[in-house]
């Protein structure tokens, strides 16, 4: 094991280990005198060294391979490479590995978040008081004897959705921040799609987060990385368990507009002034993409990159090309390095093309410059979309709990490429006082076979989707964009049976490269995107099963009532009624 020694004053074990001092359990108080715990990996030796931290609720013990076991026999069996650069005794999910970073001269810090893993307190995902104890860490990793005074905060998902909270309390020792596909608005990107609930935050937080909270003890993991208990080192009854953490999926159903709840988890844009790395992934619809333009576009901080690639929602993370983009990063603004980062354009886009294929390409800006906004317009008599509007009067009816209907474009003449985010104006009317809808952009093949990615969560993902609740259709004019609606979510606008509404409905940024004689499409559902191929009793992914969006599925009880939701939708077309999706064309 190495070089052991305890330091009684402070409760925490320090000891060598595979050429990195390891303090574990180290404690930090928080300003309600609450005691959270972090692990600390750094070079052994006296110097002062830039800090990569994290903060959450996956327990710090708990080792990848077994929290994520089909995650890491995805990476074991198709990039055995990037298992191969280390023992990987240390890792843990959606974070760097310390093997890989301390010999770099990085100390590495993990955070158990208050109420989950080694650290006591209310559990309670995103809240305010995350945040504030999460600048607390910030600052104090900044002051020990063991660091340069600049943190860097870095990790996928939970680990990059917080930052953008921190850091718009601005900690004094933050220095960069990298979110790698890190959701940023609670309520659009995850809580409720378009006003609808989405049911992966209760799920996720019962299979993901409840398990690790602090006090399982010894009816929890036992951790690889250590032999200790995870959730430890006390055994709680689960009446006490329960007491000491919210019922996450409860909130977001008791809170289905946007009011205090919600308000006091976003992130303010204007208080972001540190240097950003946003990465994003095209195939993370559901959760993550929106936030990473979103956060990128709206921060206030004049050094700002972003970053789009495709594939699995963790691979690029760890990838070769992925830990290099991060390490010219923190080398540049940790500590000083000429890494070639001033080279590092603005925005990085791998674009996506069919078969998993992807091209990068530099860029200045988002959305590009030279986007050429094109409507296409829908047609009901043909089931087509077109550049020119229908001078005709049309309508046509689908099921509003059903597939709904899909319109598609003739043949591309020449290669296309679409890469942005996407608008639909729809002119709807329903039988009942409400309606939801579900929105796909999706590329079809010459002999129209569906073409669909490795997504971030789903094997089967379509190239875009987009979702809105009809009641909450009111906009926010001083944030919509033409091609970016942006919804208040803070009334409930009922509608009255028969007559026609306008409605805006965001489609999330993608890019898709279409070739000579394939096919866009638009379907307008009624419930979630199925994929074609999938049948009923096929295999599960992860435990769950995935069909075309993953976990992102919208079957929350109760929030759907058949009586208002389950009659019949008409979408209106004509020159009064310009239903149309606005496309980023890409000259």
């Amino acid at each position: 094991m190495g070089d052991m020694a305890m330091a009684d004053d402070t409760g925490f074990r320090s000891e060598v280990r595979d050429g990195m001092r390891i303090d574990w359990d180290v404690p930090i108080e928080m300003d309600d005198g609450i005691v959270l715990r972090a692990d600390v990996y750094r070079p052994d030796d006296d110097g002062n060294h830039p800090v990569i931290m994290s903060y959450g609720p996956y327990a710090k013990w708990l080792h990848f391979k077994d929290g994520y076991p089909y995650q890491w026999k995805r990476l074991a069996d198709h990039y055995p490479d990037i298992l191969a650069r280390s023992s990987n005794r240390y890792q843990n999910w959606e974070l760097v590995d310390p093997e890989l970073w301390v010999p770099d001269g990085y100390a590495c810090v993990r955070v158990d978040s208050r109420g989950a893993g080694r650290s006591p307190g209310l559990l309670e995902v995103w809240s305010p008081r995350e945040a504030e104890d999460f600048a607390i860490c910030i600052d104090w990793a900044g002051t020990q004897n063991w660091s340069n005074g600049k943190v860097g905060l870095n990790g996928i998902s939970y680990y990059g959705m917080n930052q953008w909270q921190v850091a718009s309390l601005q900690p004094k020792h933050l220095a960069a921040m990298c979110v790698w596909e890190g959701a940023a608005d609670f309520y659009r990107d995850l809580g409720h799609h378009g006003g609808i609930a989405c049911r992966f935050p209760s799920v996720w937080y019962n299979s993901a987060v409840v398990p690790r909270q602090h006090g399982k003890g010894a009816n929890g993991y036992k951790s690889a990385i250590n032999g200790e208990w995870i959730s430890g080192p006390d055994t709680l009854t689960e009446e006490q368990l329960a007491d000491n953490r919210t019922d996450y999926g409860a909130d977001i159903l008791a809170h289905p507009l946007v009011d205090d709840y919600w308000r006091a988890r976003m992130p303010d844009y204007s208080k972001i002034n540190v240097p950003l790395l946003s990465a994003g992934n095209w195939g993370g619809v559901g959760l993550h993409p929106r936030g990473n333009t979103e956060g990128y576009v709206n921060s206030a901080s004049d050094q700002k990159w972003l970053e789009i690639h495709g594939l699995d929602h963790f691979t690029h993370f760890y990838s070769d090309y992925g830990m290099a983009l991060q390490k010219r990063f923190f080398g540049h603004f940790l500590k000083g390095e000429d890494t070639g980062w001033e080279q590092q354009p603005k925005v990085a886009l791998h674009v996506r093309h069919p078969h998993e294929t992807f091209v990068e390409r530099a860029e200045e800006e988002w959305p590009l410059a030279r986007t050429a906004w094109t409507p296409m317009y829908l047609d009901p008599t043909d089931k087509s979309l077109s550049a020119a509007a229908t001078d005709n009067v049309n309508e046509v009816t689908y099921d509003a709990l059903g597939d709904g209907l899909t319109f598609l474009t003739a043949p591309v003449a020449l290669e296309t490429e679409i890469t942005g985010p996407v608008a639909a104006k729809l002119f709807i009317s329903s039988e009942t006082e409400d309606a939801d809808l579900f929105l796909v952009l999706r590329a079809f093949t010459p002999d129209l076979k569906e073409i669909v990615y490795q997504g971030s969560n789903d094997p089967h993902t379509p190239v875009g989707i987009g979702w809105l609740r009809a009641s909450h259709r009111k906009l926010d004019p001083d944030q919509t964009l033409p091609y970016r609606p942006y919804h208040s979510h803070d009334e409930v606008q009922n509608l009255t049976p028969g007559e026609v509404y306008e409605l805006d409905i965001e489609i999330w940024p993608t890019s898709i490269v279409l070739p000579e004689g394939y096919r866009l499409g638009l379907s307008v559902r009624g419930r979630d995107y199925v994929w074609p191929g999938y049948e009923t009793g096929s295999p599960e992914i992860a435990g769950r099963i995935q069909y075309g969006v993953g976990p992102f599925k919208h079957e929350m009880k109760g929030n759907r009532p058949v009586e208002v939701y389950g009659q019949k939708v008409t979408v209106h077309t004509g020159p009064d009624y310009p239903s149309h999706v606005l496309l980023p064309v890409i000259p």
